[in-house]
């Protein structure tokens, strides 16, 4: 990447800052109706149901859910382990390492879950360091999946020898949508969307054993990826899909995109086109969801239309609006994201820096102070 144009690394951050922020707002709109039924939303919020950012529970408006915390825990795990490669004289860090160092990251996360506030590091524990552990607004247990919970109790880290298609050994028959709601970062680092696709499915396997779950992960972050080498949305799920078509028991996944694809060629949206997908609490149909949605309306004038279709259905509103705003984010960057909405969201300030150290540790490789990204 340090070869490429002023403009074009201008160009790719606002790409990067466009995914994990549209992440954010598309989980901070799903949020408050993830438990309620179309029709639900349509008594409590009117015909057009969602139509902005609505108080939580508590009243409070622009709250994420698991699925940025996890988001945001997965970009710290990848900056953490290219830092590690760097240190070990050069490579990308790629294979079993990062999946080591991207599974510290989540017991970071888990710390969050389990902890009123960042917990002692117990002797010196090297899982407990870095900055975004710092952060007082992460340490809320907002709804995670059991999955994630579990499987991160177990130790297992998959390694690039698993052969994809195979079960993991964590939660085998779990295809949540805990897989695919933490992956898109694995798209944006600048490796080839093959490479993204391979490392979003090994690290899936941390939590969740069923290859759908896998499979779903792999093609939202080879989707990123093509969406960040200028890519339509049409085209990259396309491309994408041809990534899948290489490897054993990919036939669910593909299926659900294929209906997203052939239902976004149907004419104009609605809930109960978006309700024919599933309900988004399973892998493969909450990318479909988001994929749809995105698809359906594509234009950089449509973002917070498309999001709001996200959000509108029966099921997991938080986490296919969140994959939905990281596809339209990486499409169209941080400037066409909904203002009035990113100034209410929830931790914006720190997901945008989060960004912009992505972008910069790998365009660069960082020399960064203090413990913010430890080499483990």
């Amino acid at each position: 990447m340090n070869g490429t144009s002023w403009e074009d690394r201008a160009g790719r951050r606002a790409r990067v800052r466009g995914c994990l922020l549209g992440g954010a707002i598309g989980d901070a709109l799903g949020n408050p109706v993830e438990f309620l039924s179309l029709a639900g939303i349509r008594r409590a919020h009117g015909a057009s149901g969602v139509t902005g950012l609505l108080p939580d529970d508590e009243g409070v408006v622009g709250r994420v859910t698991d699925d940025t915390q996890m988001t945001l825990f997965t970009v710290e795990g990848l900056i953490r382990a290219h830092v590690l490669a760097m240190a070990k004289g050069g490579g990308s860090g790629a294979g079993g390492a990062t999946a080591r160092t991207v599974r510290n990251a989540y017991l970071r996360w888990l710390d969050t879950q389990n902890h009123p506030a960042p917990p002692a590091r117990e002797g010196g524990n090297p899982v407990r360091t870095g900055r975004l552990r710092q952060q007082p607004w992460l340490y809320a247990r907002r709804a995670p999946g059991n999955a994630c919970l579990t499987g991160l109790a177990t130790g297992h880290v998959p390694e690039p020898a698993d052969r994809l298609g195979d079960p993991g050994p964590v939660n085998t028959g779990s295809k949540g949508c805990g897989t695919v709601m933490r992956s898109a970062p694995f798209g944006l680092v600048g490796q080839d969307p093959e490479a993204a696709f391979r490392l979003a499915y090994w690290c899936a396997q941390i939590t969740h054993g069923h290859p759908t779950g896998a499979y779903a992960a792999g093609a939202l972050a080879a989707t990123v990826a093509y969406l960040l080498e200028g890519e339509s949305t049409e085209g990259a799920v396309l491309r994408a899909m041809e990534l899948l078509r290489r490897h054993p028991g990919h036939e669910e996944t593909s299926a659900a995109l294929r209906a997203a694809l052939d239902l976004a060629a149907q004419g104009a949206p609605t809930g109960e086109k978006v309700e024919t997908l599933g309900a988004g609490w399973v892998a493969e149909e909450a990318l479909a969801i988001a994929v749809y949605a995105a698809l359906v309306l594509p234009g950089a004038g449509q973002v917070a239309e498309a999001l709001l279709l996200s959000v509108n259905h029966s099921g997991d509103s938080d986490s296919t609006g969140a994959i939905c705003g990281n596809l339209l984010g990486a499409r169209h960057g941080d400037v066409h994201l909904p203002a009035s909405w990113l100034v209410a969201t929830e931790g914006r300030a720190v997901i945008a820096e989060m960004a912009d150290d992505l972008c910069l540790e790998f365009e660069h490789t960082v020399a960064w102070p203090d413990d913010r990204y430890p080499a483990y």
